[in-house]
């Protein structure tokens, strides 16, 4: 089941970075987005971590990829 829903993740990643003007014309620009680059950038960004994420889900290295985080929070994520 994990790997269906990755596999749509990824899907649904390259069309969030496709159709990104589509998408921010429909969501519109929000102020927190102007100081990371605009609702375009913002979309790229989400996609970007969805699909990586969805790659992580299929090999298995959730853990690797969200290490960072597991340093920062003290490894609660996921727990």
């Amino acid at each position: 089941m994990s790997i269906l829903l990755s596999l749509f993740g990824m899907i649904f990643a390259v069309f969030l970075i496709k159709y990104r003007e589509r998408i921010g014309d429909f969501t519109g620009d929000a102020y927190w987005m102007r100081h990371v680059g605009g609702v375009y950038n913002v979309l790229i960004i989400t996609g970007i971590l969805i699909f990586f994420w969805s790659v992580a889900t299929i090999t298995g290295t959730q853990k690797i990829f969200f290490a960072p985080l597991f340093w920062i929070f003290g490894g609660m994520i996921g727990k």
